[in-house]
């Protein structure tokens, strides 16, 4: 018999997977998924922490980039222009401390002593002149001698517990710029070489995700800090000029509070320093109410505008969902990153998704076509080409 005669032997085994499907296997291998998934689970109970914090890490090191980038084409080594963007960001903290950290310090003691009673007269306030009968503070805790010394003993710490906290906090703060030095100066040499495990196509995907996530996560902080900037400013200049009390943490406050809580920031920033303000004189708690009222339609229609035009638009609804996600995942770093990773996430969504043209409604024939759609006649084809 020729070579060419010999029969061709089977290039698979037909029953070469029978012991995939036998009884014995299928248990072993479902006992098998449920240890993975377990296991998954305690590693990410044990390690969220340290993830939360590289968010954190990586936030901080694409809002910063931009500046890092134009030291970079100035001639600076990229080590140098991120020590330097580190270096002058920790003397502006260091420079607020020195000009308001006393007074900081000072309203905010006074103001958490105070809070109490402020909410008291606020609500016999109410009470008196509407007639309701709302529950005082008095009504709800019950100070006394005795239930103060017992609430200090179980929850005041130890001196021990003082030291290691503050030894955790330095050691967690002195983590995170390490992490954000790292992430910035060699932030393109971090890319290329995730690149090199890709090929090219896949590259050049690499490559715009990057960007993106750059652009419009850092754009997200940095236009969210200035926006908070400017409210706390004029939220405090304003608080100072009608008399009301620990102007400077209810300011602080209300820019943080209303730039970095979506959808009830707003309401919730504005609460406090009323409260504080009705307390004090009920109507400068109406005034306060008014003014921010007021502040709240100029953002909305002249700062926002111009300060996030690089950014995004989130729907308030899916910014809301997503801090609820991030805090349950990640506690409140997860929180604070949650809205710039929706953000990357729909800025990629809308680069390299598809949208098809509005097929007529049979209920309203003359509708028109969704906006912006890609494969409407003249419309510009996506930046990343079509979806395969």
């Amino acid at each position: 018999m020729s070579t060419d005669d010999r029969p061709v032997p089977p290039t698979g085994d037909p029953d070469r997977f029978a012991r995939f499907r036998s009884p014995r296997a299928a248990v072993v291998y479902v006992l098998l998924a449920v240890a993975v998934y377990q296991m998954s689970g305690w590693v990410f109970h044990h390690v969220r922490d340290f993830l939360g914090l590289l968010f954190l890490a990586w936030l901080a090191s694409v809002t910063i980039e931009p500046v890092v980038d134009r030291l970079e084409r100035a001639g600076m080594r990229r080590g140098a222009g991120t020590g330097l963007v580190l270096a002058g960001l920790a003397l502006l903290a260091a420079g607020f401390v020195a000009l308001f950290g006393a007074l900081l310090a000072d309203q905010l003691a006074q103001l958490v002593g105070a809070l109490p009673d402020a909410l008291t007269r606020v609500t016999d306030w109410a009470n008196r002149t509407f007639g309701t009968e709302f529950a005082t503070g008095k009504d709800l805790i019950d100070v006394t001698p005795d239930t103060v010394r017992d609430f200090a003993a179980k929850y005041a710490p130890s001196l021990l517990g003082v030291v290691s906290s503050l030894i955790g906090v330095v050691f967690q703060a002195l983590t995170l710029l390490l992490f954000v030095f790292y992430m910035s100066a060699q932030g393109p040499q971090l890319r290329r070489t995730i690149s090199s495990w890709f090929p090219a196509r896949q590259q050049q995907i690499i490559a715009t995700v990057w960007s993106t996530s750059v652009d419009k996560a850092g754009g997200y902080v940095m236009s969210r800090l200035i926006l908070a900037a400017i409210s706390s400013i004029a939220t405090g200049v304003f608080l100072m000029v009608i008399g009301v009390p620990y102007w400077l943490p209810l300011a602080i406050w209300t820019g943080v509070v209303s730039q970095f809580v979506p959808t009830i920031g707003t309401y919730l920033a504005i609460g406090l320093p009323a409260l504080i303000a009705a307390a004090n004189q009920p109507f400068d708690g109406v005034w306060v109410i008014v003014f921010g009222t007021a502040y709240q339609q100029v953002e909305n229609y002249l700062l926002h505008p111009k300060i996030t035009s690089r950014t995004v638009s989130i729907h308030p609804a899916v910014a809301f969902g997503a801090v609820i996600v991030g805090a349950s995942l990640f506690g409140p770093i997860g929180a604070l990153v949650s809205i710039p990773v929706v953000a990357v996430i729909q800025a990629l969504v809308e680069t390299y998704g598809r949208r098809y043209e509005l097929v007529p409604d049979p209920g309203n024939p003359e509708a028109p076509s969704a906006p912006g759609n890609p494969e409407a006649p003249g419309a510009p084809s996506p930046p990343g080409g079509d979806a395969e």
